[in-house]
């Protein structure tokens, strides 16, 4: 049981995400949908009414959470999606379903019932931390009210069924569902009582770690992914399933086929606040792999990197083929501002990196760790071909640009990058207007040209930290030379 080598890991995700363009899956998802709010601003005193913290509200987000956030991530992936629930006939449900419309989600089978209450959880955020979250319960579904829907609905490729514990489910819900005129080619459940839905036999169970410790009856001992793979035969009995894959959180999954553990994913660390829905994006991007007919261990590689993509963002966020294609974080300028002006309303600070980046050394890397440092969000614009051809000379760049944009990619403290065919990006940081602009410990803020430019619109240059003796062109020079850093002979 061991982990795909990144190399591969890409190459598979570039074939599932061909797969899906030429063939976009039909999916059915049913279960409980959630309105998620996020309510941020900034936070400079405390109340004298209480000893809690004022928050002066600056924006107000809605996104679609629980079953919903499933679709859209299905949607965001490209499958064709129908969406079978029950909201109340509110604010909250017309604005869930406003949601899901814009996203591409059908919903012919969302159920709007005149007394019900649309379920709701409203985050209030300070200076980017959640201070305190607010939940409105949903009034319970009458039993069998999606059924209808549900059964109109054929045809389809997956039936993802996402139970929460939100009321539209009951306990004879998995026998009714069983009893359709024809299965999907795909059964998946992610459900807080797994057990449950044994009746339906599913294909994939996807647990996460307390929802396998229920399934077990015990708590599940450090280390947790080999306690998984013990119980592998057991959590599969329990949930009636032929396959699982257990999410751990920052631990990443277990792959459980066969009464085995078959395959395993690590996780990209983030903080928890930012794990929002990531549950609901790892579920859709297993099934869509699964439905173009990879393996499972690829398929839970495949949701993995999708789940990775919206933990490192705020709020309820949704993983998009362009997320998880090699290279798209290559970002044109209009874009790029776009999403600069998303991350800006939510309070964040936006810090902008520039050069040429070719043979990536310990210098970048620790310049690019410090400028993240300086703020929330961080840019990389990179010097393309051409403008590093007239900076450094002929042979350069090493790598081209799609290449070094893609390593840059792989790096966690970089959040978007970008390319400039100038001399120098002034033209591309008068747009996006960065709070900070970072430049290495190699110039003195006179020796910046952009430096004028950030002070005219009230931005602020940091010079970093600086490595000596690390270079581009001295690490070209040792190896065409044949030596080690250290100056003796390097080995072949």
């Amino acid at each position: 049981m061991t982990d795909a080598p990144e190399g591969y890991r890409t190459t598979m995700t570039d074939d599932i995400l061909d797969a899906l363009r030429r063939r976009p899956p039909r999916v059915t998802v049913v279960g409980d949908v959630i309105l998620d709010r996020w309510v941020r601003g900034t936070v400079r005193r405390v109340s004298r009414e209480a000893p809690v913290p004022v928050v002066d509200a600056r924006t107000v987000e809605t996104s679609a959470g629980g079953a919903a956030n499933t679709a859209v991530n299905l949607a965001g992936l490209g499958a064709r999606v129908e969406l079978v629930s029950v909201v109340g006939r509110d604010a909250e449900g017309a604005e869930l379903v406003r949601l899901l419309e814009t996203h591409g989600v059908g919903v012919s089978g969302v159920v709007r019932t005149a007394d019900g209450v649309t379920a709701t959880k409203t985050r209030v955020v300070g200076e980017d931390q959640v201070l305190v979250r607010v939940d409105r319960a949903p009034t319970a579904a009458p039993p069998g009210a999606h059924d209808a829907a549900l059964a109109a609905i054929a045809d389809v490729d997956a039936l993802l069924v996402c139970d929460y514990g939100g009321g539209l489910f009951d306990d004879a819900s998995a026998e009714r569902m069983s009893l359709l005129n024809a299965r999907p080619g795909l059964v998946l459940v992610d459900a807080h009582d797994v057990a449950r839905w044994a009746m339906l036999r599913p294909d994939v169970v996807t647990p996460n770690a307390l929802e396998a410790e229920r399934l077990l009856g015990e708590l599940l001992t450090p280390p947790r992914r080999d306690a998984v793979a013990s119980a592998a035969a057991r959590i599969l009995s329990a949930a009636g399933s032929a396959t699982a894959v257990v999410t751990l959180d920052a631990e990443g999954t277990v792959v459980l086929e066969g009464g085995r553990a078959t395959g395993r994913t690590r996780a990209v660390p983030a903080a928890e606040q930012h794990a929002s829905g990531a549950g609901d994006t790892f579920a859709a991007a297993l099934a869509l792999a699964l439905c173009v007919g990879v393996s499972l261990p690829d398929a839970a590689a495949f949701a993995q990197r999708a789940a990775d993509v919206v933990v490192g963002r705020p709020g309820t966020a949704v993983c998009t083929t362009a997320d998880l294609e090699v290279g798209p974080s290559l970002l044109d300028h209009a874009e790029l501002a776009r999403r600069v002006d998303e991350e800006r309303a939510r309070g964040r600070r936006i810090v902008f990196a520039n050069g040429c980046f070719d043979l990536i050394h310990r210098g970048h890397t620790s310049h690019l760790h410090q400028a993240k440092a300086c703020g929330d969000v961080l840019v990389v614009a990179l010097n393309d071909d051409a403008s590093v051809r007239r900076l450094k000379g002929e042979g350069r760049p090493v790598n081209p640009l799609a290449e070094r944009a893609a390593v840059l990619h792989e790096l966690g403290c970089v959040d978007f990058v970008t390319a400039f065919d100038e001399d120098s990006p002034v033209s591309l940081i008068e747009r996006l207007r960065p709070e900070i602009y970072t430049k290495g410990g190699d110039y003195t803020a006179e020796m910046v040209p952009e430096a004028d430019a950030v002070r005219r619109y009230g931005g602020e240059v940091r010079i970093l930290d600086y490595l000596p003796h690390r270079s581009t062109t001295a690490t070209m020079a040792r190896i065409i030379a044949g030596r080690a850093p250290g100056g003796g002979a390097t080995a072949t």
